[in-house]
C-alpha cells in the first residue's frame, strides 16, 4: 500500500455535504451528509433507489462535485489542487466492473498502472515489476488458470474478481464498490463478497454499496443506510431489516399523503 497522507485522520470524512439542487427530486440528491468512516472498517451502503448511494461514492473521488460541506480522504481534501493525492489512495469498483473484453485478464489488471507510467513507459510496454504484481494478484483471486484468457470468456463473477485485482494494483488504502454483485449468481456473489472481506481482513478499508440487507448483515461491520440524500442509520448491520421496515413504513405513509 502507499504511505497514508495522515494516519491520525478517518479514512474518509464527510461534513454537511450537499450536492446540486435536482428539480426532478425538489431537493439535492445528497442534502446534509455526515459521516466519518475509520481505517480497517467495512461498511454496507444502503438505502432505497435514489437515497444517493452510488452519488456518495463517486463523490468520495470527486466525480460529483459538491456545492456545500467538505470531503477529507486521509486527511487530504476533496478538491481539484487535490484530486490526483486523493485517488491515489481510493480505489474504485464501478457497477459491471468496467472490464475491455478483447484483453486478457493479465492486461486489464495491468490497466489499473495506467495512471503511474510516463508516457515513455507505456510506449514501452508495463515493467516486469508491475506484471509479476498482477499475475501475483489474480493468483490471489483465484484466477491463476484466467491469466491469459479474455475478459468475454469469464463468467460474471470472474469478471469482478478481475476488477478487484485492477483496483487493487493501485495499492489503494479505500476500495469502494457500486453494486459489485449485481447480475451475478449466488457462486459469483460468494466469490466477490469473500474477496472484498479477504482484503479488508489484510487493512484494507471497504464501503460497498448492496441492495441485499443479508450479504451485508454477513459480511460488513457496519451498515450506513441512506434515506433521501441524509444518513438515517448508522450502526449495527444485525438491525438493519427492522430500520428499513421503518423506512418502507415511512416511503409509503408519505407516497398517501402525496395522493
Amino acid at each position: 500500500m502507499r504511505p497514508l497522507s495522515d494516519h491520525s485522520s478517518p479514512a474518509i470524512a464527510c461534513h454537511n455535504i450537499q450536492t446540486a439542487y435536482q428539480t426532478t427530486l425538489k431537493r439535492p440528491i445528497l442534502n446534509g451528509i455526515d459521516l466519518e468512516i475509520q481505517h480497517g472498517e467495512f461498511v454496507a451502503l444502503l438505502g432505497m433507489n435514489g437515497a444517493g448511494k452510488s452519488t456518495l461514492l463517486r463523490s468520495l473521488v470527486g466525480l460529483v462535485p459538491i456545492k456545500l460541506g467538505s470531503i477529507d480522504i486521509c486527511g487530504t481534501s476533496v478538491t481539484p489542487n487535490h484530486i490526483n493525492e486523493v485517488r491515489k489512495n481510493i480505489g474504485f469498483l464501478c457497477q459491471g466492473g468496467g472490464l475491455v473484453d478483447q484483453l486478457s485478464c493479465l492486461d486489464n489488471v495491468l490497466c489499473g498502472c495506467l495512471g503511474d507510467l510516463t508516457t515513455w513507459q507505456s510506449l514501452w510496454g508495463f515493467p516486469q515489476s508491475d506484471r509479476r504484481t498482477a499475475m501475483q494478484l489474480l493468483q490471489k483471486m483465484g484466477l491463476q488458470e484466467q491469466i491469459y484468457q479474455k475478459a468475454r470468456q469469464l463468467s460474471g463473477g470472474q469478471r469482478q474478481r478481475v476488477a478487484i485485482a485492477r483496483t487493487l494494483i493501485q495499492s489503494p488504502h479505500i476500495l469502494l464498490a457500486d453494486e459489485p454483485t449485481t447480475g451475478l449468481d449466488v457462486a459469483g456473489i460468494d466469490q466477490v463478497m469473500n474477496s472484498l472481506a479477504e482484503m479488508n481482513q489484510n487493512g484494507l478499508t471497504v464501503v460497498v454499496v448492496l441492495h441485499d440487507l443479508a450479504l451485508a448483515a454477513k459480511y460488513a461491520q457496519r451498515a450506513v443506510i441512506l434515506d433521501e440524500g441524509r444518513v438515517m442509520y448508522d450502526g449495527d448491520c444485525q438491525n438493519i431489516k427492522r430500520q428499513f421496515a421503518k423506512l418502507q413504513s415511512l416511503s409509503s405513509a408519505q407516497s398517501a399523503t402525496a395522493a
